[in-house]
């Protein structure tokens, strides 16, 4: 575990594990005209309640730093560090260690130094096997280069970049439907090609690599206007809070076709893709919003930086359609945001 640890140590980082605080230098922000400091916090939901079922703990950890630091990246952030927290009934050492193992990694993978962190038993209040995990994690930005709903255009294209899986959001529906069926998550989907434990605990895509990349990209990282992160809330709601206000899109669903495993979840529970558009990401990990003349380029970068990318539709900011064509079905408002509006239309590919 220390060894993960230290290897996401750079110079930045001083006094390595153990301290009772992490220390970061941050001289090299001087080079920056106005740095901002840019933070998250989060954990990963119940999913942790599939890797306890199946007594396993190494991918938790990448869920966690994908919750975190992906939504620094949101505003155009490079991560600089992050810290940890796991609260468990009982310490069991080899746990322990392949939960931060798992940090650690997805942290180095994502240039994020893992500073520190606090394990604290619980007997009493959490069973012997029980665990949850949270995070926070610190970027920095040029104030000239955040990104948000300030910098979108009319016109704009809007890009859905592919999600791995279900991520970490809209497990409590999983866990439901597969408890009503009488499904173990050690039993073998045949839709899936393998067991249904296995294709739950998917680990989060990493964006915040590859996004930073994106958007050093000579000719293309300014043409970038806003990101999205696809979490709690669904699809129309998180793209609609870095939309301006007064502004609308639709997304086309017939441009992409979700994976077997939002299919199956959806056959067997009796509900349609549709109904479940507000719970799970749907194959959507991020939104990119990009100048209409940079949307192919912007899509072809992204594909180079293992991020496969494609334009499901394009901001507006003419009048709003009226109530006759289906206004009441648009987002807007979502966690307090008074951004654009949003709702997808059209039928999503076989």
């Amino acid at each position: 575990m220390k060894e993960a640890v230290a290897a996401t140590h750079g110079p930045s980082v001083l006094g390595g594990v153990g301290g009772f605080a992490g220390l970061f230098d941050v001289s090299a922000l001087k080079g920056y005209e106005r740095p901002l400091l840019a933070t998250s916090t989060d954990g990963v939901g119940t999913k942790i309640a599939i890797a306890q079922a199946l007594d396993i703990h190494d991918t938790i950890g990448q869920d966690l730093v994908g919750m975190v630091v992906d939504d620094i990246v949101v505003v155009g952030a490079k991560p600089l560090f992050m810290t940890d927290y796991i609260a468990c009934g009982k310490v069991v050492p080899d746990r322990i260690a392949a939960i931060v193992t798992g940090i650690a990694r997805a942290c180095a993978e994502t240039g994020t130094a893992l500073v520190g962190g606090e394990t604290a038993e619980h007997p009493g209040l959490m069973g012997a096997d029980d665990y949850d995990v949270a995070g926070a994690a610190t970027g920095v930005v040029e104030a000239s280069r955040v990104l948000g709903a300030e910098k979108v255009e009319d016109g704009d294209a809007i890009l859905a970049i592919e999600s791995s899986g279900l991520h970490s959001n809209g497990y409590s529906l999983v866990r439901h439907i597969l408890s009503q069926k009488g499904i173990r998550y050690t039993d073998v989907s045949a839709d899936l090609g393998t067991s249904w434990g296995q294709a739950l605990l998917e680990p989060t895509r990493l964006y915040t690599g590859p996004l930073v990349k994106l958007l050093e990209t000579e000719g293309v990282g300014t043409s970038v206007h806003a990101l999205s992160h696809v979490t709690g809330g669904g699809l129309a709601a998180n793209l609609a809070r870095v939309l301006p206000r007064g502004s609308w899109a639709e997304v086309d669903r017939s441009t992409w076709s979700p994976a077997p495993v939002f299919r199956v979840l959806n056959d067997l529970a009796g509900t349609t893709l549709e109904s479940t558009e507000g719970t799970w990401n749907l194959g959507v990990g991020f939104f990119a919003v990009v100048s209409a003349s940079a949307a192919t380029a912007a899509i072809a970068a992204l594909a180079g930086l293992g991020l496969p990318a494609w334009q499901v539709g394009t901001v507006s900011t003419s009048a709003l359609p009226s109530s006759g064509s289906g206004r009441e079905a648009f987002e807007q408002g979502a966690k307090g945001v008074d951004g654009g509006a949003v709702r997808l239309v059209g039928s999503y590919a076989g």
